[in-house]
């Protein structure tokens, strides 16, 4: 494990000082890691009752601090050395300054992490920090329209066997301090005016448009599984053949490109009614969305996988959907997958371009270079072994009798390729 640092604490067993701890990074620009059972040489302490602990944890942060937190923490059970320890996802907060509720927004009650401490913030600080909140958000914006309903969130609820409670909506954060419906609210009702939309181009510009979807006017979470659903489509399985084995993968990685479409609609800045904007052109796909970096978080910290959230509240419900998993993940995977050039940032906008697989051809696509390659390695697999049969050709090729049937005829047409003897106790001679 690592030592303690400004984004990583061990504490042997749950203590008094877990709010402290927790709210420390809640106020660091870069969040962290709290992590119960370990001591501070990073080794693991036995914890009998992982399961309560975890339990206390949550109900803590939850009860014991505010503004609220839901959205910013995440608690997890992680192995080291054998042993289970829990571990605590902080994301740096937006509504800073965050305090221990008991004692309020005094040096007291407010905390940041300074190196590997947790020292408590002078009153200087927390004027500071106040003064900087972000007051024109999601949250404090009343929708347009007041008259909505909500029956798709509560669908998509049902469908996870959870129960949205007759008090979802106040849970949610769905209203404004003087009780009108917010544009939280509005982006998850039934109907509303944003739109989602996909674009598909025939070459690497947008001087040739193919397709113009647009998803949305519905619930948040149906508008992203609509657009989800069509990257699963466009996303196909994509065929390499090299010899002595042919490869398959999709288009782009599936998972980096699930983590970032959802990373979009999670992280967008909605305030001005923009949306993300999905577009697909010959070599590559491109995520656009709003709002550029979170405020407080550098390039440097999202390439270290910092977490710090836009939308806590609609992280919230994501996370109690199962789109996303625990705090940062999805983009410490993308990076084992892609590097740094795939990511462009300005000040009001974020880009992904996710390149296409080098040297794949679709799948069954009919494409003339994709069959070529095919020819050319069953032309190899001829000269290695003349008397090989066409079930392994389909073993090793991956392609049905049919198009194995339908190559071998091209190869004879090209003179290629000849057959003596039978078909089964002959062999194939390579003519050319």
């Amino acid at each position: 494990m690592q030592s303690e640092s400004n984004r990583i604490e061990y504490k042997e067993a749950l203590n008094d000082k877990l709010e402290r701890s927790i709210i420390s990074f809640l106020n660091y620009h870069a969040g962290g890691r709290l992590y119960i059972g370990m001591n501070d040489e990073g080794e693991p302490v036995p914890n009998s009752d992982i399961d309560g602990t975890q339990k206390k944890i949550i109900d803590r942060v939850k009860n014991n601090i505010l503004p609220n937190t839901l959205g910013l923490f995440d608690v997890i059970v992680e192995e080291v050395d054998g042993v289970e320890v829990i571990c605590v996802i902080i994301s740096s907060g937006s509504e800073k300054p965050y305090y221990i509720k008991d004692y309020g927004m005094s040096p007291k009650g407010c905390a940041i992490r300074v190196g590997n401490t947790t020292q408590q913030m002078t009153l200087q600080m927390i004027d500071k920090l106040f003064q900087g909140r972000n007051k024109r958000t999601i949250v404090t914006i009343p929708a347009n329209i007041q008259d909505l309903t909500f029956r798709q969130l509560k669908i998509y609820y049902e469908g996870k066997k959870l129960d949205i409670g007759n008090n979802f909506e106040k849970n949610f954060e769905f209203f404004t301090p003087d009780g009108r419906y917010n544009m939280l609210a509005y982006l998850f009702a039934d109907e509303n005016s944003f739109s989602f939309r996909f674009a598909k181009y025939a070459g690497t510009d947008k001087s040739e448009i193919i397709e113009n979807e647009e998803y949305g006017y519905c619930s948040l979470v149906k508008a992203m599984d609509k657009v989800l659903e069509r990257f699963d489509v466009e996303n196909k399985t994509f065929a390499k053949v090299t010899y002595p084995k042919r490869l398959e993968k999709n288009l782009v990685d599936k998972n980096s490109l699930r983590e970032f479409v959802i990373n979009a609609f999670a992280h967008n800045d909605y305030a001005d009614g923009d949306t993300p904007i999905f577009e697909m052109f010959s070599d590559r796909i491109s995520i656009t969305s709003y709002g550029g970096l979170v405020d407080g978080l550098t390039e440097k910290d999202f390439f270290e996988c910092c977490t710090k959230t836009r939308n806590r509240e609609i992280m919230r419900i994501f996370k109690d959907l199962n789109f996303v998993e625990q705090l940062g993940s999805g983009t410490r995977k993308t990076f084992k997958v892609y590097d740094k050039s795939i990511f462009k940032f300005t000040p009001n906008f974020l880009f992904v371009n996710f390149p296409f697989e080098k040297g794949f051809i679709p799948e069954n696509s009919g494409i003339n270079s994709g069959i070529n390659q095919e020819k050319e390695f069953i032309v190899n697999l001829m000269r290695e072994n003349p008397k090989i049969l066409t079930d392994e050709l389909i073993e090793k090729t991956g392609l049905n009798a049919g198009q194995i049937e339908y190559r071998i005829s091209v190869l004879k047409k090209e003179s290629k390729i000849k057959r003596k003897g039978s078909k089964k106790n002959g062999e194939w001679i390579i003519t050319n």
